[in-house]
């Protein structure tokens, strides 16, 4: 399907920019890069053509824009309540209520197959790409290209991210050039990586194709997978409140992502939680800043849960945020539209 798909867009090359096997490449494109001549043999022994691949790549090209914003992402510079106001504005909730309504009855069976809160994926879509209101506007394969090729840091995993393209290119029957997404690769309305895709994207309304681009509902269904898969736990809570009978050391603040200590542990180093959840449970303590004060919560195995979709801690807490926010405002909306019927 790869190979047709490709044919296709390589003939209508050759007639409008006279691009030809053995041809000049475009100065700007990757197809000689030193760095992809490993990548591009390595495709080839994996079963793909190398002159596609190499073709492909010759017209990606290097995007100076995306080398900036990789060098300073938001959850590295913004405290929490910078962070928060990007994302917990009426506009965006009420956005949420809207897409909420529109697609209530997939977010219905989304939770109840997948046993995700439908305000968690509601949020996640929110957060991501305001319902698909900006979903990037890059070229895939020029975003992993430049990142896989030329930023060193993380050039293995962008070049591990390019070779998934390629497989879900072949494996989906999508033009090379279609596809376009954030700075980092991500696409659709979840902002999935392509080996997120190949690993958790659904086919949810039944129709043949995993389309989370254009497709609401699929993208719907994807995140709640993507979810379940990393170990959401239906019915328990994302975080809590903290209450410190004596000043934390600082060690034990935002630490590791993943809850190590148990509440009880935490417990016995002065640091407590409400009355209610397992003591067994595990936490990790998170400081957030807001205009020069601070306020801890406890981090729970939900609210890690969300940090693998993103990691990081303001991330998933404003997640969190939106989530509770769109629901009170929902809850707001139909009370009030009840109490007009009974009125």
């Amino acid at each position: 399907m790869f190979r047709t798909k490709f044919s296709q867009w390589l003939s209508s090359a050759v007639l409008s920019t006279g691009l030809l096997w053995g041809g000049q490449a475009a100065a700007h494109g990757y197809g000689d890069h030193p760095a992809a001549q490993p990548f591009i043999a390595e495709m080839a022994q994996e079963g793909f053509d190398e002159k596609e691949i190499r073709t492909v790549l010759d017209s990606a090209e290097r995007q100076e824009s995306i080398l900036k914003a990789i060098s300073r992402p938001a959850e590295k510079r913004l405290n929490w309540g910078e962070y928060r106001n990007i994302f917990l504005r009426d506009a965006r909730i009420d956005q949420g209520l809207e897409f909420w309504d529109q697609y209530a009855e997939a977010l219905q069976r989304a939770e109840q197959t997948y046993g995700v809160p439908a305000q968690i994926i509601v949020a996640i879509i929110g957060v991501e790409t305001r319902y698909g209101r900006n979903m990037g506007s890059y070229r895939v394969v020029d975003s992993l290209s430049t990142l896989g090729f030329d930023y060193p840091p993380r050039g293995k995993f962008f070049q591990g991210q390019l070779k998934e393209y390629f497989y879900l290119l072949r494996e989906e029957g999508v033009d090379p050039f279609s596809l376009k997404g954030s700075y980092a690769g991500a696409m659709g309305f979840g902002q999935f990586i392509p080996s997120s895709f190949r690993s958790f994207a659904v086919d949810f309304d039944g129709d043949g194709k995993k389309d989370i681009w254009n497709n609401p509902v699929d993208a719907i269904g994807s995140v709640a997978h993507y979810f379940q898969a990393h170990g959401w736990k239906a019915g328990e809570p994302v975080r809590s409140n903290v209450v410190m009978e004596q000043l934390a050391d600082e060690a034990w603040i935002n630490g590791d992502l993943k809850p190590e200590l148990t509440l009880a542990q935490w417990s016995e180093r002065g640091i407590r939680t409400r009355k209610g959840l397992d003591a067994d449970s595990k936490a990790t303590l998170i400081r957030l800043e807001t205009d020069g004060e601070f306020q801890h919560w406890f981090g729970l195995h939900n609210f890690y849960v969300i940090t693998r979709y993103n990691h990081s801690r303001l991330y998933a807490m404003a997640v969190y945020e939106l989530s509770q926010a769109i629901t009170e405002k929902r809850h707001q909306v139909q009370a009030r539209q009840q109490n007009g019927v009974a009125g």
